[in-house]
C-alpha cells in the first residue's frame, strides 16, 4: 500500500443550517497555502460583511502540519478550534472553512456554540468530494497509434486496482501515456504492460511527487 497523506477536497462547498434562529453558513474551499486561504476568508468577509461573525479554520501543508483558526468575536474556544478539530478528525489539508453566523437573537451558550460550529463544518464536509493524496512515481511510455485505444483501456482498468492514476496522454509520432504509480507497484506495471503489448512497451520511470488522486 502507498504511504498515506492527508486528503483535500475537490471543489468549494457552501452549506447552511439554522439553529435557534441563528443562521450558520459554511464555506469550504480547497487552497494551495496560507495566502490562498486568507484570500478565501477575505472574499467571504466582503460578501457577508453584514454578519455578526465570520469564524475560520484552515489546515495547510502536504502533511497538514500548519493550522490556524479564529473565533472572530465569539467566546474564546467556541468556534475556530471546534471547526479546526473537525478538519483534523477528517484528516484533511489544504482546506479552509469559514462559518458565517447571522445572529438570531437567542444566545446558545458555550456548549451550544461548539456544537453549532462543529456541526456546520461536519455537514458541509459530508457534501464535499474528497481527493486522496499519495506519493506516486511517474512512468511514461510510447505506444503505436494503432495500439493506443486498447492500451488505454488496459491502463484505465489497471490504475483502478493499483492505487494509481493516469496523467495526460499526448499524441505525436506515437501516443505517449503517463501513469502515476506507487513505488511498490512499478515492477507489476512493467510486467503487465509487457504482457499487454507483447514486449513492445518500454516504460521510462521519472520523478516521485505527491499527487491528487480523484475517485472515479
Amino acid at each position: 500500500m502507498p504511504r498515506r497523506f492527508p486528503a483535500t477536497i475537490a471543489a468549494a462547498v457552501e452549506h447552511e443550517i439554522v439553529i435557534t434562529k441563528s443562521r450558520f453558513i459554511t464555506t469550504l474551499a480547497p487552497v494551495d497555502g496560507v495566502e490562498d486561504a486568507d484570500r478565501v476568508i477575505a472574499e467571504v468577509r466582503r460578501r457577508r460583511w453584514d454578519a455578526r461573525h465570520n469564524c475560520t479554520a484552515m489546515v495547510t501543508g502536504v502533511l497538514g502540519d500548519q493550522a490556524r483558526s479564529s473565533d472572530d468575536g465569539e467566546p474564546s474556544g467556541t468556534a475556530g478550534v471546534p471547526m479546526l478539530e473537525v478538519l483534523r478528525r477528517r484528516e484533511l489539508t489544504d482546506v479552509v472553512a469559514v462559518v458565517t453566523r447571522y445572529f438570531g437573537g437567542v444566545k446558545l451558550g458555550a456548549g451550544g456554540l461548539v456544537r453549532a460550529y462543529s456541526t456546520s463544518v461536519t455537514e458541509a464536509l459530508d457534501a464535499a468530494t474528497l481527493v486522496r493524496r499519495e506519493a506516486l512515481t511517474q512512468v511514461r511510455f510510447d505506444v503505436d497509434h494503432a495500439d493506443a485505444g486498447r492500451l488505454d483501456n488496459v491502463l484505465r482498468d489497471w490504475v483502478r486496482h493499483h492505487h494509481a492514476t493516469l496523467g495526460p496522454t499526448t499524441y505525436g509520432r506515437a501516443a505517449t501515456f503517463e501513469v502515476w504509480v506507487p513505488a511498490d507497484a512499478l515492477d507489476v506495471l512493467r510486467a503487465d504492460m509487457a504482457a499487454a503489448s507483447a514486449g513492445a512497451v518500454d516504460p521510462v520511470v521519472g520523478e516521485e511527487r505527491i499527487v491528487d488522486v480523484h475517485a472515479d
